[in-house]
């Protein structure tokens, strides 16, 4: 990955240099490790004029699982373990004789701005803004590859969990013993904190857990994903249990079906990203559920669960192939419950067969 990592680090290199700024500084977790590896905590990126470096609070962890620092960087270990990795390589920017340092203001508090700007007040501080952040939204075939095993450990939990019983269990249980199958399958850990939710509960984006038990005729919608090195997929069910489904049930999950499929229909390269979000969301506004839907369709995923793009009525911006992203429309009825069904896919040509399905769980509405 060192060559990789290094031609991630030249096209920065290529955008600062651009805006006229010599040195760059990466201090957001995500993209650091995306220009440099799996670093450690805390650790930041600078990308200096003479040579770039790597200055971390402590030593590179020992997790291969994980991966490891880009080998062909320098590391820079702060002395006594103690410090703000963020200013001592400013300090270093300012030795480089860099004239200029391109900061990421977003991340960065006041304070430690503050910090930085003092620490070099030769340099000319500039914001960086979300350029690191624009380059991580194509991705490559190797960080697909780890976002296809995630999702394939992802559907694997799930299906287990759908084999074993479920009335007389509450949320909060099925949804750590989800995150701990995802972990029996090799995954670093949940992509983000499992949704389980039952009856009323079932359709709202984002719930969390509770107390409340499963019962018969429930609908029951899950929401999980895997982190595999690094790199975050979704996926999101709805099912009835115990019971034939009720008419109602039915109608409103043939309806959140047909949002979904005609979202995920849509993920063709040069599509714009509201395109992709009104034709899943005009599906739900024609038959009345204007009303209380999600502020988006779906959004970018990989070294976090929610990056560009993001799919929304006013998003702006065109799909590019080798963009992953999420199709996840759902309906929630107050006091009734509601439907979600959530894919991660890969926009993909039509000559390559289309948008890839990574997260392959059955879709049919289940009585489990």
């Amino acid at each position: 990955m060192s060559e990789v990592h290094a031609f991630r680090r030249s096209r920065l290199k290529e955008r600062c240099n651009a805006a006229g700024s010599a040195a760059a500084l990466i201090s957001r977790p995500a993209n650091v490790r995306y220009l440099a590896g799996a670093a450690p905590q805390g650790a930041v990126l600078l990308l200096g004029r003479q040579e770039d470096v790597l200055v971390c609070t402590g030593p590179p962890d020992d997790r291969p699982a994980d991966g490891r620092p880009d080998e062909s960087l320098r590391t820079h270990l702060l002395p006594g373990r103690t410090g703000d990795a963020a200013v001592a390589a400013a300090d270093l920017a300012g030795a480089q004789g860099a004239g200029s340092l391109a900061v990421e203001e977003h991340h960065l508090t006041v304070a430690r701005h503050r910090a930085i700007g003092s620490v070099a007040p030769g340099l000319r501080l500039a914001d960086l803004g979300g350029t690191v952040e624009q380059l991580r939204v194509v991705k490559d075939e190797e960080e697909i590859s780890c976002l296809r095993i995630g999702a394939e450990i992802t559907d694997q939990a799930l299906g287990e969990l759908l084999e074993s019983i479920l009335v007389g269990r509450t949320e909060r249980h099925l949804a750590l013993e989800l995150e701990r199958r995802l972990v029996d399958h090799g995954a670093d850990g949940p992509a983000f904190p499992t949704s389980v939710a039952t009856g009323p509960n079932a359709g709202r984006r984002g719930h969390r857990p509770t107390d409340r038990r499963v019962e018969e005729g429930d609908f029951l919608s899950v929401c999980l994903g895997a982190t595999y090195r690094g790199y975050r997929c979704e996926i999101g069910r709805t099912f009835v249990i115990g019971t034939t489904p009720a008419d109602w049930q039915i109608e409103l999950y043939d309806l959140v079906f047909a949002a979904q499929r005609a979202g995920r229909e849509s993920l063709v390269p040069g599509a714009t990203y509201r395109d992709v979000d009104r034709a899943a969301r005009q599906v739900l506004d024609s038959a009345g559920y204007a009303e209380g839907l999600p502020p988006l369709t779906g959004h970018g995923v990989g070294l976090e669960i929610d990056e560009d793009p993001q799919l929304t009525p006013a998003a702006m911006g065109k799909l590019d192939a080798c963009v992953p992203v999420t199709v996840e429309p759902g309906v929630h009825l107050p006091g009734r419950g509601g439907v979600r069904i959530d894919d991660t896919l890969v926009v993909r040509p039509e000559a390559d067969g289309g948008p890839e399905l990574l997260t392959i769980t059955t879709k049919e509405l289940l009585a489990l």
